[in-house]
């Protein structure tokens, strides 16, 4: 049995009322915005059936969160809702007050938000945020709270539950934080759990794990509707996908249908989008390749690497007075004009290694050599004049921008002060030009740019001291698929065009196996594997990278020859 989901100009059969859980025909969300109204959601209908999952894939600003949220009775302060139909079983959403919204989420409609951090109260333990969504419902007496919410936790596969129900979310990590807020979301046993982005900035095998869990919950006859950016997520979960963008459904079926023989463009967009193997070597978005000038004082002409780590050690103190061994006799060589992937999960110690190799982090043991020269056990005064030699680019570039700057400031701070004004300026105008922006773009402020914007102007201040290399730490993670796409042709064209050499740090196996030529996987802050791209995607000889692996995107996998999708040249 499967979903049956309308189209706005589709005419499906009427299924059997009782199959039918929440079905929405028409349905239409608007915004007041200076003075007139804003319609972010447009005639939008589905229908979804008990026991079945429904995933609604679309980018930021493509509406599929406003209509999740106008699912459960949260759509937000001044939103207009209309609709032809918008019913859970014989229950009119579209005219339920919030005194009706209350007695009916958690029981009857569980939610999962995408940030647990941020979603759970940092102040109490898990397992009371727990009971509280029992007790709002009346559920039991104080004991019978707490004795449920240890067993909710112990069913989402929380391990030692009564010890983590004790603890903060802070004390958790990523996935447990995720398997607390499932467990909150399904302690009154709803019909249906609604999972709004639930494995974004995860880890690849504990994103595997959170949707096996919501598989099992699905195998007990709750039905779900999934929303996500990226349709590999969804691949495995998913009975129907429905492709949203500017708040249209543009595209519906089977996830077989959707992922092998898509119809509208912009879903072969977002699937040509999707890197792994398959794409090595071809460009992964439509957008018109930069042209970048090589700085003329540019030497790459000595022989040898341009980075080197031997036997890099680093420990921490932890609160209770022992030490904590976050990286452990790592080595690896960066060539000339190569991406050097290193992959791994959280706390896998990748990240410090990166800060080691910036000569930001002082190791313990071990040693870091820049161009063939000392780098890490040298003084910063000795360091100062070849830092211009190595950038960064963050995850994150808005935490690291100045918000009362414009990227113009941001781009001219980057720049030695040495240089006379106007020769600056010139910099700064080629180096936006270099990452596809335009001069339009340097009297605007972070937060009025886009993600995509905010990490090319991340990579200009990166290039504006003309480096050899470039450390990328989790650089495109927190990108919607189709702008990550661009950032990673636009970071192969400044590799072609000025020599560059990466050091690219992810989590991601899709994008580690597009970019990198050579591959050290980490584990618990050592490397466990070492090889060729080819090699590891292919025959990987540790056990934890062959998980790793068979827990990345599947849309090749499923349909490895088979997709009409040719990427743009």
């Amino acid at each position: 049995m499967t979903n049956t989901i309308v189209a706005p100009d589709a005419v499906a059969p009427t299924p059997a009322p009782s199959d039918v859980v929440l079905r929405a025909r028409g349905l239409n969300v608007s915004f007041p915005r200076g003075g007139e109204r804003h319609q972010v959601v447009h005639d939008v209908s589905f229908e979804l059936r008990r026991g079945e999952c429904l995933a609604i894939v679309g980018e930021s600003g493509s509406g599929k969160s406003v209509t999740a949220r106008t699912l459960v009775g949260l759509t937000g302060a001044g939103a207009h809702i209309d609709a032809d139909e918008l019913t859970l079983g014989d229950q009119n959403l579209a005219q339920t007050s919030e005194k009706q919204w209350r007695g009916l989420r958690g029981r009857r409609i569980g939610f999962i938000l995408q940030d647990a951090l941020v979603s759970l109260d940092p102040l109490r333990p898990v397992g009371a945020e727990i009971e509280e969504a029992l007790k709002l419902h009346g559920w039991g007496r104080h004991a019978d709270r707490r004795r449920k919410a240890v067993e909710l936790l112990d069913a989402v596969g929380v391990p030692q539950p009564e010890q983590r129900a004790k603890q903060r979310p802070d004390e958790l990590s990523g996935g447990l934080r995720q398997r607390a807020l499932i467990a909150s979301a399904l302690a009154l046993d709803p019909e249906i759990i609604i999972a709004d982005e639930p494995t974004t900035a995860l880890d690849v095998t504990v994103q595997a794990q959170v949707l096996a869990l919501l598989a099992d919950t699905k195998r007990r006859g709750v039905s779900q509707i999934l929303i996500s950016h990226d349709l590999s997520v969804v691949a495995e979960l998913a009975d129907q996908i429905a492709v949203m963008t500017d708040g249209r459904i543009v595209e519906v079926g089977t996830a077989d249908q959707v992922l092998g023989d898509p119809q509208h463009p912009y879903t072969r967009r977002l699937i040509a989008a999707v890197p792994g193997p398959h794409s090595r070597g071809t460009r992964l978005s439509d957008v018109t390749p930069v042209v970048a000038q090589r700085d003329p004082h540019h030497d790459d002409s000595d022989a040898g690497p341009v980075l080197q780590a031997s036997g890099l050690v680093k420990r921490f103190p932890r609160p209770d007075g022992s030490v904590a061994t976050a990286v452990d006799d790592v080595s690896f060589t960066l060539e000339r004009g190569q991406t050097l992937g290193i992959v791994g999960e959280s706390g896998s110690g990748k990240s410090t290694t990166a800060h080691m190799a910036l000569a930001l982090t002082a190791p313990d043991a071990g040693e870091v050599t820049l161009l063939g020269r000392a780098w890490s056990r040298v003084s910063e005064r000795k360091r100062c004049t070849r830092r211009r030699r190595i950038s960064v680019v963050y995850q994150d570039p808005l935490s690291s921008f100045d918000p009362r700057w414009n990227a113009e400031r941001i781009l001219l701070d980057a720049l030695t002060t040495n240089t006379p004004r106007g020769e600056r300026r010139r910099r700064v105008r080629e180096l936006v030009q270099q990452v596809g922006l335009t001069d339009a773009v340097l009297q605007r402020f972070p937060l009025t740019l886009s993600g995509g914007q905010r990490q090319r102007i991340a990579i200009a201040r990166a290039l504006a001291p003309s480096p050899q290399i470039l450390v990328l730490d989790e650089a495109v993670s927190a990108l919607d698929v189709s702008v990550q796409a661009q950032i990673l042709d636009l970071l192969d064209d400044l590799k072609q065009q000025l020599g560059l050499s990466y050091l690219f740090i992810s989590h991601d196996l899709g994008v580690i196996s597009h970019v990198s030529d050579e591959v050290l996987v980490m584990k618990d802050g050592r490397v466990v594997e070492h090889g060729s791209v080819e090699q590891i995607f292919t025959a990987p000889a540790h056990e934890y990278t062959a998980q790793l692996v068979g827990a990345t995107s599947n849309v090749e996998r499923q349909h490895p020859e088979s997709s009409p999708i040719s990427t743009p040249a």
